[in-house]
């Protein structure tokens, strides 16, 4: 299971002799070749933004430490075994604090709001709480329009669609809690799984076939 910028070239130039004219005509003496010149500096490449490194395939017991990766096209090897997978330690307090900083991280690489589903465990999002009490009606619409980040508790995220990015705070909950909410949150992220929790938790159900 996978775990979540080319070069300028640098031009020399020399000015040799003139090649010898066509015949029928006397050739010029040929000029003194000056000495070298300096290397020309760095061209800048194509505009635009450098394009990222791919990310680098892992297993699941093989699960690094690491933040969000900036946004880009995922390499076709990783999409093949499915999305990348990351993990920040935090404790069951600290898991939903760290699931909001993954998710400003990845918003302030470029990732779009609607791009991010974040899955919590144990009490919900404040989010999912003050939009719940409006009704689900009007909360699922939200999910649906996938003009923002959306929360939703394990017990109803079956309910939502796979984004490019999920994001799971194992904030308490039962104790099965983890290992329901993991295989689905790896089936709903298109490119990369970012998973704020417990590491020995967490690594022994990534390592059981997710």
């Amino acid at each position: 299971m996978p775990l979540i910028p080319e070069e300028p070239q640098i031009h020399e130039s020399a000015q040799g002799p003139r090649a010898t004219p066509a015949s029928g005509r006397t050739a010029p003496t040929p000029r003194p070749v000056p000495g070298p010149r300096p290397a020309a500096p760095s061209r800048p490449g194509r505009p635009g933004p450098p394009r990222p490194a791919p990310p680098v395939q892992r297993t699941p017991r093989d699960v690094t430490q690491a933040k969000p990766a900036p946004s880009g096209p995922a390499a076709p090897a990783a999409a093949a075994a499915g999305p990348q997978i990351q993990l920040i330690p935090a404790s069951a307090e600290g898991a939903l604090d760290a699931a909001e900083e993954a998710v400003d991280l990845l918003l302030e690489s470029g990732r779009a709001p609607g791009d991010v589903l974040v899955i919590t465990t144990g009490y919900q999002h404040p989010w999912a709480e003050h939009e719940l009490s409006f009704g689900e009606a009007s909360y699922w619409a939200q999910h649906d329009a996938g003009d923002d980040v959306f929360y939703a508790d394990a017990a109803v995220a079956s309910r939502a669609a796979s984004r490019p990015v999920v994001v799971v705070a194992l904030n308490g909950g039962p104790a099965t809690a983890a290992a329901s909410a993991l295989p689905l949150a790896h089936s709903r992220a298109g490119a990369l799984l970012i998973v704020c929790g417990d590491p020995q938790q967490i690594n022994s159900v990534l390592g059981a076939g997710v």
